[in-house]
């Protein structure tokens, strides 16, 4: 069973045995950082797409960032309801395991190639939190990961379709 070091810091009636409490808080805390710099790279191009594409990809970069801001509550409240504090301020993503997001980034393709590296990557540390949380014994939280993990890589499939024109032009 996966253990961990990190300790529920309140009280909850949540009958989710404690060492397996500690692993998913461990575990949702590193993919809310994840998810809160995901949502912020998908604002930032977002913001500061250009070129012919541009309306369609605003449109979509905003529908993702829309997502994500669901997404990102249903990990705090995960880790608030298995007895944690969970921390999404701008300071806490230091811990974030994705790439900084280029500032310097406009025309609409290279956006797309940026965000799609960065969805893969989340796509997969969920996948690796869903296996980590359902070893330590909670079934609840791998299946919130599960759900997320199929969004993401839905959005991921939206960003390599536009990528795919690329590859054929």
């Amino acid at each position: 069973m996966a253990e961990s070091k990190s300790k529920p810091t309140h009280p909850t009636r949540n009958d989710v045995p404690t060492n397996a409490k500690q692993v998913s808080i461990e575990t949702l805390q590193a993919c809310l950082v994840d998810a809160v710099d995901l949502y912020n790279a998908t604002r930032q191009a977002h913001w500061n797409v250009k070129g012919r594409d541009f309306g369609s990809l605003h449109r979509l970069f905003e529908e993702f960032y829309t997502a994500l801001a669901t997404s990102t509550d249903d990990l705090a409240e995960r880790i608030v309801q298995l007895g944690g504090t969970a921390n999404g301020t701008t300071q806490t993503l230091q811990a974030t395991r994705l790439k900084p997001y280029p500032t310097d980034l406009y025309a609409g393709l290279d956006h797309v190639k940026a965000l799609a590296d960065r969805y893969a990557q989340v796509a997969k540390t969920l996948r690796e939190g869903i296996d980590e949380t359902d070893e330590a014994g909670d079934a609840d939280t791998a299946d919130l990961l599960t759900e997320q993990s199929r969004a993401i890589d839905k959005m991921l499939w939206m960003l390599e379709a536009h990528l795919e024109t690329e590859r054929t032009a």
